[in-house]
């Protein structure tokens, strides 16, 4: 696409870049042929790199007392929030909007996702969904795959005998199939978890490996190299063997859905216990309480609680919780974390609409969903916008790249340039492009974070607990956010009423 004709486009550039960062940035270019000067709104990340410094605050006095304090308001936060409604909490989210991953945006009305895609039925978001009033719609369409310019449906399962590719070729792909299916996970788990999925795909065609370095990374944050073999193996279980049912499920716009509604209902009972645009830098576990100090605005306050519910990605919990023991530390050193940007498309013209989920290896971006996909065939529903969410994980070196809004408009501009090179009918214009950033969102499922890291992790403290994403496991997932939350109520419940924490204790300061 040629400058001139990018020119025209409106680019929007927002969300965080790192973490613990109280960074919304937005860039919106003029609908004009010639460059406009940037805008930028919200905070600059000075905050977010004196925490990541090891800066130490001059914390203030108390001001207030709480039960418990939450800190993060992504899906795990606002799940702790709803199951705690009962008790005198706090949540505290350094964004000025509650969501975290899993965050719905609108574009004139019509939803679209800046992460979190689905769930299934077999899984627990969609039972929680369901227990706060909303009840998602089936997918039913296996994924896609666009190879060579030619759109292949169902590529894993009746899309074999379709791939562009030479016989051998597709032979190899249907014998990593066949082998895949025969490999016993459950029995094998500790052994598939310890090594990585490149052990198994030594001999195969190379356009294999060329499709899991699209999947991996989108899904779970790796590369084969990086991968533990059970992810693949297990993944290739559920959408490739005979006995296989599409359980998915979602609604327009993503799983963005569940956090909304949550904050939607919590907000009207307890509007001064939603905090946004408030920073955490500072948690102190006491005698007999923990002081949480946090930054909103200008203004640096401290409040204290019974207990505190983190539900922050481990690299930014490390830096401010005081006391984790020094194993625990380590483990939560260990976790990696890559950049993770997700880039919408919006025409005003149908331009794809062949499957929900569709994969292309060898571009920038790894896979894009058709955003309205679940509601196109509702009654009286007719598509204005076709709006096509772009996936685009990052690896960990280039997370720099996101930090201006003129490498993030390039990063967009890159997926645009991919997507209408994929095949001639894409080669149409959108009225825009939005690309939401993410510096740290998704942990990598390395060999052994399963199995050795992530139990470690997610120990209670004495009167500090650990929630997130990436408490759980194999893979981040919005149901995963649910449980640690759910574990994390438990252990806070029952530390109120009394009883010492099961494990390791804090070093208590002071």
């Amino acid at each position: 696409m040629s400058t001139n004709r990018r020119d025209f486009i409106k680019f929007v550039v927002v969300g965080s870049v790192a973490a613990g960062c109280p960074v919304d940035l937005s860039l919106l270019s003029a609908e004009t042929a010639t460059p406009a000067t940037p805008t930028v709104e919200g905070e600059d990340n000075h905050i977010c790199h004196q925490v990541r410094d090891g800066k130490v605050f001059n914390r203030p006095a108390a001001s207030k007392h709480h039960d418990v304090v939450i800190v993060g308001g992504g899906v795990s936060g606002l799940t702790a929030a709803h199951l705690l409604r009962h008790r005198d909490f706090l949540l505290l989210e350094k964004e000025p909007h509650f969501g975290g991953n899993a965050y719905l945006m609108e574009y004139q009305g019509n939803a679209y996702a800046t992460g979190a895609a689905f769930t299934a039925k077999d899984e627990n978001a969609y039972q929680f969904a369901k227990s706060i009033g909303i009840e998602a719609l089936p997918i039913a369409n296996w994924d896609g795959s666009i190879l060579k310019g030619e759109f292949v449906p169902d590529t894993w399962g009746e899309g074999l005998d379709r791939l562009p590719y030479s016989p051998a070729v597709r032979e190899s792909f249907k014998k990593f199939r066949k082998e895949m299916l025969a490999v016993d996970v459950r029995n094998r788990s500790k052994e598939l978890f310890a090594v990585p999925i490149t052990d198994f795909l030594k001999g195969y065609a190379p356009e294999i490996k060329q499709w899991w370095d699209a999947y991996g990374p989108s899904n779970w944050g790796a590369t084969t190299e990086d991968t533990a073999a059970a992810l693949v193996i297990y993944e290739m279980q559920s959408i490739a063997s005979e006995k296989r049912s599409d359980e998915r499920c979602t609604w327009a716009g993503g799983l963005g859905a569940i956090t909304k509604k949550l904050a939607e209902t919590l907000a009207p009972d307890f509007p001064d216990r939603l905090q946004a645009g408030a920073t955490t830098v500072a948690v102190v576990p006491g005698k007999g309480n923990v002081e949480v100090t946090y930054m909103q605005g200008s203004e640096l306050k401290t409040v204290s609680a019974k207990a505190v519910i983190m539900a922050t990605p481990k690299f930014i919990t490390r830096r401010i919780v005081e006391g984790i023991p020094e194993k625990q530390s380590a483990a939560m050193h260990q976790m990696r974390y890559i950049p993770y940007p997700v880039v919408n498309l919006i025409f005003d013209k149908p331009v794809f609409n062949k499957g929900y989920d569709t994969w292309c290896p060898g571009n920038t971006f790894t896979d894009f969903i058709v955003a309205d996909w679940v509601v196109r065939n509702q009654p009286g529903y007719r598509q204005k916008f076709n709006i096509l969410s772009f996936y685009t994980p990052m690896k960990e070196e280039d997370r720099g790249y996101l930090l201006s809004e003129g490498s993030a408009r390039k990063i967009a501009a890159n997926v645009l340039r991919d997507f209408q090179k994929l095949s001639p009918g894409f080669n149409v214009d959108p009225l825009e492009v939005h690309i939401y950033r993410r510096g740290h969102p998704l942990f990598m499922s390395t060999p052994k974070l399963f199995t050795e890291v992530q139990p470690l992790v997610r120990r209670p403290m004495d009167r500090v607990f650990f929630a997130n994403t990436d408490s759980e496991g194999p893979v981040s997932t919005t149901g995963g956010g649910i449980t640690a939350a759910r574990r994390a109520v438990k252990e806070v419940e029952s530390r109120l009423a009394g009883k010492p924490a099961r494990r390791e204790t804090a070093v208590v300061a002071g």
